[in-house]
């Protein structure tokens, strides 16, 4: 699935639709959006009224003829019409023409660069191509998130040595093995950083009887500050939101370790996902990572304490990208600008 370096050093712009943000990197200007996944729609007229961060801050605040929406959910386009409005809107009208032109100036042909996750299916693939496709790209290539986040964060893909990458996002985790710039073992487990604040929510509500005023703030953000799950972060966090019962604003104060132990059911799968991928590789790589560990990136990565337990179970050492967040979509720059040489495997002569 992964296109070649060749084929990506011609394209123009490249695009990480993800679950929570949308960031497009645009050939010789870097990165230029990098906005939430959201749009707000009138529902009697159809116009589109918000996209980005003012959309997200509309959620759960809307009327009922507005609704606010998301198009992308786990890395997958799943309203192509939609996906290609809040686009349009979020890279602005000066950014597609400067596109244009310089595609003119150059090429015929409009080019465009995808992230899609591992094992992704073709009806995914194909609704992220006719996404770009409907923004003016001619040609599309799609690049494995895995191998993109790998190269965006630093990692020697092309060498022949092991590196394991943990691509933590909102809906979705992805672990893989890399050699000689390809995946040697991977898995997708559909658990993410909304899984993880869904528990929290969940805790809430059946141990205080408390609900948090809106969706659109992280409630992970809200209930773990500072040090956060950590043994080192606060004891206990106070915490405001509605009562169940009588529907007023109520603040109850929160045993952090009681929260610690409310995640530990999504984050068993991701630590299934990761024991998995490591006992179907050679020994040979497994013994290059005992020394290099994990890289995490991703949004989620920055989850608080979620570093220590992965180091715990797995006794390897874990690392987080200096902007994890960022790391696909810088993969994908790196390579639309030509900064990767790859290891060049010429067959030998007889």
């Amino acid at each position: 699935m992964t296109a070649s370096l060749e084929q990506l050093r011609r394209c123009h712009f490249a695009v990480d639709l993800g679950a929570a943000r949308t960031r497009v990197y645009v050939k010789g200007a870097g990165l230029v959006v990098d906005q939430p996944s959201v749009a707000a729609v009138n529902t009697r007229t159809g116009a589109l009224i918000a996209v980005g961060e003012f959309a997200e801050k509309m959620t759960g605040r809307t009327p009922d003829y507005i609704r606010v929406v998301r198009p992308v959910t786990g890395g997958t386009v799943v309203d192509i019409e939609m996906a290609q409005r809040m686009l349009r809107q979020l890279i602005g009208d000066r950014t597609r023409r400067a596109l244009r032109r310089r595609a003119l100036r150059r090429r015929p042909r409009l080019r465009a660069a995808a992230c899609t996750p591992h094992d992704s299916d073709p009806l995914a693939q194909r609704a992220a191509i006719e996404t770009l496709v409907g923004l003016g790209a001619r040609r599309v290539e799609l690049v494995d998130t895995l191998i993109a986040a790998a190269v965006g964060c630093g990692l020697p893909v092309e060498r022949p040595e092991a590196t394991m990458i943990m691509v933590c996002g909102a809906a979705a985790t992805q672990v893989a093995v890399l050699s000689l710039g390809s995946i040697v073992r991977a898995e997708r487990i559909p658990v993410g950083g909304e899984a993880v604040d869904a528990a929290i929510v969940q805790h809430l509500r059946h141990q205080h009887e408390l609900m948090l005023p809106s969706q659109s703030v992280r409630p992970l953000q809200l209930a773990l500050e500072g040090n956060g799950l950590t043994p080192e972060g606060p004891e206990v966090t106070e915490i405001h939101g509605r009562d169940v019962a009588t529907g007023l604003a109520r603040s109850v104060k929160v045993d952090t370790a009681a929260v610690r132990r409310a995640i530990q059911t999504p984050l068993t799968a991701v630590l299934d996902g990761i024991g998995k991928v490591l006992r179907d590789c050679p020994p040979d790589l497994v013994a290059d990572l005992a020394d290099r560990g994990i890289m995490m990136v991703g949004g989620s990565a920055l989850l608080p304490g979620l570093d220590q337990m992965l180091r715990q179970a797995t006794g390897m050492p874990v690392h987080i990208a200096e902007q994890p967040e960022l790391c696909a979509v810088e993969g994908l720059g790196a390579m639309l600008e030509g900064r990767i040489s790859p290891m060049v495997l010429d067959p030998l002569g007889a």
